[in-house]
């Protein structure tokens, strides 16, 4: 089996595990998503894009009417982004470091992390970008945070900052107009972290009225394969009551949530999650759903609400009876990562309410899936419509990693900003004038 991954892995063999999914553009889209039967494989599918990085003059392409900018670059792997009030962006950089030991299997997942541009020193910082003169670009860039532990969702509330580091949620005092912060943040609540930390990217929002923090933890495996006691506290959303807490389990069952916003017409929670490997080219789809208060989605017993997962054992039917099946799916192996309503009014009316995605894209499967941001148009405060392509271009002609999107936000102006950790850069997308 080991020979067999590493055979895989690098394209030597025609092994079934190197199947081909489905090559439509929105496979395993929707609220009753088609899902095929699994196909269970000691082997899986190995197909990280190689990283190469834009060239010269290259960007993302966005539809028609739009414009395409590059609003800061020569950033150290650019991951979540969070707009201040004033209109400065800060850029959370963190990355993967090489995993020692493993043996055979964890020198493959090395070899390919590496391949993708995921694997590198974490640059383990916060900065500061400001456009000072309104074109779009930002002219200032600086150091706003350093020696954190592995940030990456940021929330500001009441006059503090709030960063989600990959073992815990730290605070910073923070005014407006602020362009650093000193120390690394006084802790406020902890988060499952190592030694394993699988899922190590960990995001943090603030409800609208202030009075409580949400936290994603992904969890320690695929399907708890390093067994139930390692994944205590994780594949969930933890909620924390202002100022002091306690922390408690506000959702479970989420395989790796990692996008957090509020839709504007319910004010419901709504979050976007990872969902597993190893069940087919087309199974299982990532997906976002609104998220209920004691909510259990599923992971690892089952997916999409009742669908048993049968190489977890001992298995759960109690649990897989109260799973709550997702919103939407938003295709298999996408790496479904950033998530945001748009709230502005600058794009076109039909955006109004609908929400933003960035698909980091798959590493397992054939073909690749992902790699653009897509949009969902929402009505009544639920999907409705058909996806959109919204920024694509990410891989190039040879299917090469040109840049891989992560975090989505919205700009003080109403543009998108595109966090891209392969481009190196933020990119912003507005309406052409």
């Amino acid at each position: 089996m080991r020979l067999g991954l590493m055979l895989c892995a690098f394209g030597s063999l025609g092994l079934a595990a190197c199947s081909q999914g489905s090559s439509a553009p929105f496979a395993g889209f929707g609220e009753k998503p088609a899902l095929p039967a699994p196909k269970t494989s000691p082997i899986p599918t190995l197909n990280a894009r190689q990283a190469v990085g834009w060239p010269q003059g290259a960007q993302p392409k966005a539809p028609d009417g739009f414009v395409v900018t590059r609003f800061a670059g020569d950033l150290a792997h650019p991951r979540w982004l969070l707009v201040l009030p004033n209109g400065d962006v800060l850029v959370s950089e963190a990355s993967s470091e090489e995993s020692s030991g493993g043996g055979i299997e964890g020198f493959v997942a090395n070899l390919l992390q590496k391949k993708a541009g995921a694997t590198q020193k974490s640059p383990n910082r916060i900065t500061l970008l400001r456009d000072v003169d309104g074109d779009g670009v930002a002219e200032t860039k600086a150091a706003f945070a350093q020696n954190l532990q592995r940030p990456f969702g940021m929330t500001l509330s009441g006059g503090t900052l709030y960063v989600a580091n990959d073992n815990g949620v730290v605070s910073f005092p923070y005014a407006d107009g602020q362009t650093s912060v000193t120390g690394t943040g006084a802790k406020v609540f902890d988060l499952p972290g190592g030694p394993i930390n699988h899922h190590w990217t960990k995001n943090v929002v603030a409800s609208p009225d202030g009075s409580k923090l949400y936290a994603t933890v992904g969890s320690n495996s695929n399907v708890g394969e390093n067994g139930i006691e390692a994944e205590t506290g994780r594949a969930a959303i933890v909620e924390y009551p202002l100022p002091s807490g306690p922390a408690r389990i506000f959702a479970s069952g989420l395989r790796n949530p990692n996008g957090l916003d509020f839709e504007p017409t319910t004010g419901a929670l709504w979050t976007a999650v990872n969902e597993r490997d190893m069940l087919g080219d087309d199974l299982v789809p990532d997906y976002m759903t609104s998220v209920r208060d004691g909510g259990f989605y599923g992971w690892p017993y089952s997916y999409y609400g009742q669908h048993v997962d049968s190489r977890v054992k001992p298995p759960r039917p109690d649990l897989v009876a109260k799973a709550i099946a997702p919103d939407y799916a938003l295709g298999p192996h996408t790496a479904s990562l950033g998530l945001a309503f748009y709230k502005a009014d600058l794009f076109p009316a039909r955006y109004k309410g609908g929400v933003f995605i960035g698909q980091h894209g798959s590493w397992n499967r054939r073909p690749p899936s992902g790699y653009r941001v897509v949009f969902v148009p929402f009505a009544g405060g639920k999907p409705s419509g058909q996806p959109e392509a919204f920024l694509t271009g990410f891989l190039n002609a040879k299917d090469e990693a040109q840049g891989r999107p992560v975090g989505v936000a919205v700009d003080k102006t109403g543009a998108l900003l595109v966090a891209d950790d392969v481009g190196k850069a933020i990119w912003r997308v507005a309406p052409a004038r």
